[in-house]
């Protein structure tokens, strides 16, 4: 069974709470929770992880590398100042969808430039939290068909 790790930055622990009416109301132990089952579910095994610090979601990638087969990230606020987010990513050499609960790019213009775009699998943005399962979703296959599962 594939290890994926959904790894979620700053801010996300106040999900359910902050700005509802921007990124739902949906809290971040749901999100996990529906994670984790939707994982099951593909024959993943899901563990979650949230800091609101750049360094420790650095050390959760580095430490994936050797544990887990994928990543799920919402890297939010840091998605668009990070490059030591984007440096692990491509150092770790692991499939990464990154996730947005809202359209980052129908919101404010700094808000348009991912630095973790350019080493992801792909991005998924604006479908709340429904875009965690559709990340699953996407690194099943793409480990499927990569033979590295």
């Amino acid at each position: 069974m594939s290890k994926i790790l959904v790894l979620n930055g700053p801010n996300l622990n106040l999900l359910g709470t902050r700005q509802p009416e921007v990124y739902g109301s949906t809290t971040l132990a749901m999100v996990e929770a529906n994670c984790i089952a939707h994982g099951e579910k593909l024959g993943l095994s899901v563990t979650c992880h949230q800091s609101n610090h750049e360094g420790a979601l650095v050390d959760a990638i580095h430490e994936a590398r050797t544990t887990h087969a994928g990543i799920v990230l919402n890297a939010g606020a840091y998605t668009h100042t990070s490059i030591a987010l984007m440096d692990a990513i491509a150092s770790a050499e692991l499939p990464v969808v990154e996730v947005h609960l809202s359209n980052i790019h129908a919101r404010e213009a700094f808000r348009h430039r991912s630095y973790i775009a350019p080493v992801a699998l792909g991005q998924i943005a604006g479908f709340g939290a429904q875009g965690y399962l559709m990340a699953l979703d996407a690194l099943k296959v793409h480990l499927s068909e990569s033979g590295a599962e």
